[in-house]
């Protein structure tokens, strides 16, 4: 189970992808605290709680995957090399079970309870306009790299802010620390991300470089980390400190080994599981004394378990899009439009769904929104 029960040490609300800056760490008692995003006298009841020490054995992905890769350099012969896709997004069944299904989580939690979505309709209305704009007129007008990169950018932020901001609260430290090991992971991690996906549009010289930047900004990330090693007063908040670190070097390493699909692999599994963790952990807190939408009263007719709810239709909206969605979309686009429009589901739905959810995810659960009502945290 990844979600903690309420203990006396546990932890009150806090934010996912923000650093806690109102929190008070006490090394005595290992806990921390938070102000809650409602001052109401019915405060809801947090019955589970996000444990960080969950969160950071999800880090373990990365010994893993370093043993597979020795294991293929030494004793497989590159079986491993040469049988993996080069990225996750050619393998059907990895976007299946990673990616797609957290994003569409998002989405579910926010349409599916009308007082999140009453509450942040305006944002989303309008951001839906600005993305159409932007992706609608940028399409037209920038080289296709250009605009890959941007979103790419926008991709390898979202994944690393949210780690780094979870352990913000732990690390407890300076401002000028915590950017400086934010943004040499991001920058490291943009360089990364473009030499895996667009190794093959890359000239050798061009593909050199962005190693060779790769490696330089890695660097900056190690001197970084060794800086703020000695600024955090506890054993653990180091422990998490390093293994964001260490989820870059990782992929960089991977990345110059060209094991692409693991050095994607080992972010992508810490990143959309730890957002799982928050998704459940919420909704159950949220629906488990009495269901507040058709969703959860469905399940609980149904007798489907609550903390099972949102992984299970993601996942099946997940696998729906990904092996039909296409298809069907392209049949409606030729009897409406008289054309067929190929690849819509994949590119078109969840790449929005994508970047809105890179989106949302930036102030759903900030301190004063009504998501941090129901998530709390512990050690």
């Amino acid at each position: 189970m990844i979600i903690i029960k309420n203990t006396r040490d546990n932890l009150n609300p806090g934010s996912l992808a923000e650093h806690f800056l109102n929190n008070n760490y006490n090394n005595k008692e290992s806990t921390m605290s938070s102000q809650p995003a409602s001052t109401s006298i019915n405060q809801p009841r947090i019955v589970y709680k996000v444990s960080f020490k969950v969160i950071v054995w999800l880090y373990s992905i990365i010994p893993v995957c370093l043993i597979l890769q020795w294991l293929d350099t030494s004793l497989w012969n590159g079986y491993l090399s040469h049988s993996l896709p080069s990225s996750p997004s050619h393998f059907i069944l990895f976007q299946i079970l990673f990616g797609t299904p957290h994003i569409l989580a998002s989405a579910l939690l926010m349409t599916t309870n009308r007082d999140y979505f009453r509450h942040f309709r305006k944002r989303v209305f309008f951001m839906s306009i600005a993305l159409a704009i932007v992706l609608g007129i940028g399409n037209l007008i920038l080289p296709y790299h250009l605009l890959y990169i941007m979103v790419a950018s926008w991709t390898v932020y979202h994944v690393l802010k949210q780690q780094h901001g979870i352990a913000r609260g732990v690390c407890r430290l300076p401002e000028f620390n915590f950017n400086g090991l934010l943004w040499s992971s991001v920058t490291a991690g943009i360089l990364i991300y473009i030499g895996i996906f667009l190794n093959l549009s890359l000239s050798e010289q061009q593909a050199l470089w962005v190693l060779r930047i790769s490696a330089v900004l890695c660097t900056v990330l190690l001197l970084f980390s060794i800086a703020s090693h000695s600024k955090i007063e506890t054993r653990f908040g180091q422990l998490f400190m390093w293994s964001n670190s260490f989820l870059v070097f990782t992929s960089f390493y991977l990345y110059s080994q060209q094991y692409y699909f693991l050095a994607i692999l080992v972010p992508r599994i810490v990143h959309d599981t730890t957002a799982y963790l928050f998704y459940v952990t919420h909704d159950y807190n949220k629906h488990h004394q009495s269901p507040k939408n058709l969703l959860y009263r469905s399940a609980k007719h149904l007798n489907i378990p609550l903390v099972a709810v949102l992984p299970v239709l993601s996942f099946l909206l997940a696998f729906f899009l990904q092996a039909y969605g296409n298809e069907i979309f392209r049949v409606i686009t030729g009897v409406l439009f008289g054309y067929e429009i190929y690849n819509f589901a994949t590119l078109i739905i969840i790449g929005y769904f994508a970047l809105m959810h890179y989106y949302t995810e930036s102030f759903t659960w900030k301190k004063d929104s009504p998501y941090r009502n129901y998530i709390g945290f512990r050690f």
